[in-house]
């Protein structure tokens, strides 16, 4: 049988499996018996770090949805190019069968 779409992408699951991550290491932090000083360091710390990944993360996306529309623009503009030839060609064979 063929493979059945869960309707969740890649980075769906792995955005997901991320955020899980920074959820579970904050309930550990904050339940671990440390002294308010270093938790908050390490929070701020693991704030930081998951605001990097999630800068690089949105600029991979966008760098994919640039190429992905570049690609479909050419794809219509190609598309556009033959419909107009088929159009033109169909005008043409109308005039000749009409004049004959």
């Amino acid at each position: 049988m063929g493979q059945q779409d869960s309707g969740f992408s890649a980075g769906t699951v792995l955005l997901s499996f991320f955020i899980g991550g920074l959820i579970g290491a904050g309930v550990a932090f904050l339940t671990a018996p440390k002294t308010g000083e270093e938790t908050r360091k390490i929070i701020k710390d693991l704030a930081e770090e998951a605001k990097e990944k999630a800068e690089d993360y949105m600029g991979q996306v966008k760098g994919k949805a640039t190429t992905y529309v570049e690609k479909g623009k050419e794809f219509i503009e190609k598309e556009k190019n033959v419909i107009t030839r088929a159009v033109e060609a169909g005008k043409e064979a109308y005039e000749k069968e009409k004049q004959s």
